[in-house]
């Protein structure tokens, strides 16, 4: 295992700090505890080849996990409900202009057999269509293509990311 450095942390965290605000979203505003967070994302990094929420378990496995790689894919949601993310990396403006705090906020993730459950139903037969309708998990842009885009235009994630949506 890779040793996490003071400067892998912070490197990262002007990344994110530059691509949260030039994408309308904000970090969290305690700098501490904003690194703390990042760190954790760059040990799961390590151990599993991708940025798990540090705040939740991570399967190991990127498929089974994909919707709590970071951004995950409730940030959106909990932010307009709640002000932050669930692990409170992303916060509101509100937040960061002293407004509102950060509270507790309940998982939304569903349980693995849910999970399993949902993505049967999502199952359609959609062949009718010219072209498949692709949705980014994260930030909802859909596109009509033959593939997903390689990254989403709007908020950045990968193409694993996107989900066959008609």
């Amino acid at each position: 295992m890779t040793e996490v450095t003071d400067a892998d942390v912070d490197a990262l965290y002007e990344t994110l700090d530059r691509e949260a605000e030039q994408g309308g979203y904000h970090l969290n505003p305690d700098e501490e505890f904003t690194k703390n967070l990042i760190r954790g994302m760059l040990i799961n990094e390590d151990r599993f080849g991708y940025w798990a929420c540090p705040c939740r378990l991570a399967s190991g496995t990127k498929e089974a996990d994909l919707d709590i790689i970071c951004p995950c894919d409730y940030r959106d949601q909990d932010l307009v409900e709640y002000g932050a993310c669930y692990c409170a990396l992303y916060v509101s403006k509100e937040v960061v202009e002293g407004k509102k705090k950060v509270g507790s906020i309940p998982e939304r993730r569903p349980s693995p057999s849910e999970r399993k459950k949902k993505k049967k139903e999502a199952a359609v037969n959609l062949s009718a269509l010219p072209f498949p309708v692709y949705r980014c998990t994260v930030c909802g842009y859909l596109c009509a293509r033959e593939s997903p885009p390689l990254e989403c235009p709007i908020c950045k994630v990968g193409q694993e990311r996107f989900q066959r949506f008609m």
